[in-house]
């Protein structure tokens, strides 16, 4: 061997040094599931909030009940919400999308613990959409009548009544605008399970 040539030796580098090494850039992958993970905890947290808004449109409508001061001897004034169908529908309406959502939280923490499983997702998306139908409807069908009883209807000479049952309104308006809070939680819900189904 010359004297000029030179050979060099690579050495590796210690385990320790590797270990203390940390990527400066976080890993698509790993990003992408923490998105996910936030979008779980939100899903959660809004159907937390659409149970509550069920069940106070539920309960609220459910005694919603009231009785004139004044009656004769063969005439009690009452109001109640079983005097009307339309009411009775309302109230086993949410009902059961209230106990749907509450019956709905496992899965949503499915999507929590494991954020890339497409099965829950969809499956909740699939029956929010049946959840939000029936909201909607029974919203609606309530929100008329609720109209009518403020306002009623001269040409048929359907009387406003809410003059004298001022507290019966009261609370089947508030249950009215309860589920109409619900039907636009269902809403967001239904986006969010639609934007994380689409990032699969």
């Amino acid at each position: 061997m010359k004297s000029g040539d030179h050979s060099s030796i690579d050495v590796p580098e210690s385990s320790a040094e590797t270990k203390g090494k940390a990527p400066l850039i976080a890993n698509p992958k790993e990003k992408k599931s923490g998105l996910k993970k936030g979008m779980g905890i939100f899903d959660f947290l809004l159907r937390l909030a659409a149970i509550i808004a069920a069940l106070a449109a539920a309960a609220t409508m459910g005694t919603s009940d009231e009785t004139l001061p004044f009656f004769t001897q063969f005439f009690q004034f009452e109001a109640s919400y079983d005097d009307l169908p339309t009411f009775m529908f309302f109230v086993i309406a949410m009902a059961l999308v209230a106990g749907y959502l509450v019956l709905s939280l496992p899965f949503s923490v499915v999507t929590i613990v494991r954020p890339h499983a497409a099965a829950p997702r969809l499956l909740l998306f699939i029956f929010d959409i049946v959840a939000l139908t029936l909201a909607t409807a029974a919203a609606a069908a309530a929100a008329a009548i609720v109209y009518l009883a403020h306002n009623g209807n001269p040409n048929t000479n359907w009387l406003a009544i809410c003059q004298q049952f001022g507290d019966f309104c009261q609370k089947v308006s508030g249950a009215v605008v309860a589920s109409f809070v619900t039907v636009v939680v269902l809403m967001l819900l239904i986006l969010l399970s639609g934007f994380a189904l689409k990032k699969h």
